[in-house]
């Protein structure tokens, strides 16, 4: 289905900025960076329409989000992330050393914390599950930095 086709189908307007935020989401679908920042997506619609703010940006994305053509992830103590991947339920894990974020595919297995004790009233549609831990980079960086000879000082104080 084309970008005009989605927008029309989810009752949006089609617009430049709307159809290049679209294509720029779709394009880093399934790669290591498929998750990106809003200066990451406004550098890259930039660079198709010209001349797009910010906060153009902001507001495309929040649209596309209400609207389902987006997901909004934000891992503790980064700035939000935008995704095309919507509808399935995935989970994403970032790596503490990079920030670096991957999917991760529904959980498997034993899932105690997938069904609340108590819904408290809402109607549940989707389980946010973020898995923390170090990319395979971080961890040979922290291998090297582990094996590495410790630095010694001598004490000698030149005057």
């Amino acid at each position: 289905m084309s970008g005009e086709d989605l927008l029309r189908a989810r009752g949006l307007r089609v617009t430049r900025p709307r159809l290049a935020v679209l294509e720029v989401l779709e394009a880093c679908r399934g790669q290591a960076q498929g998750h990106l920042d809003v200066d990451q997506i406004a550098a890259q619609v930039r660079a198709r329409l010209d001349s797009v703010s910010t906060q153009a940006v902001y507001d495309v994305l929040s649209a596309l989000s209400r609207a389902g053509l987006a997901r909004r992830i934000e891992p503790a103590g980064s700035p939000a992330r935008y995704e095309s991947r919507v509808g399935d339920n995935h989970h994403h894990i970032v790596c503490r050393g990079c920030g670096e974020i991957a999917d991760v595919d529904c959980a498997v297995g034993e899932a105690p914390c997938l069904t609340p004790s108590q819904a408290h009233g809402f109607v549940l549609d989707e389980a946010e599950v973020t898995f923390w831990g170090l990319c395979p980079a971080c961890q040979q960086r922290r291998a090297d930095d582990l094996a590495a000879p410790a630095e010694t000082t001598t004490g000698d104080v030149t005057p």
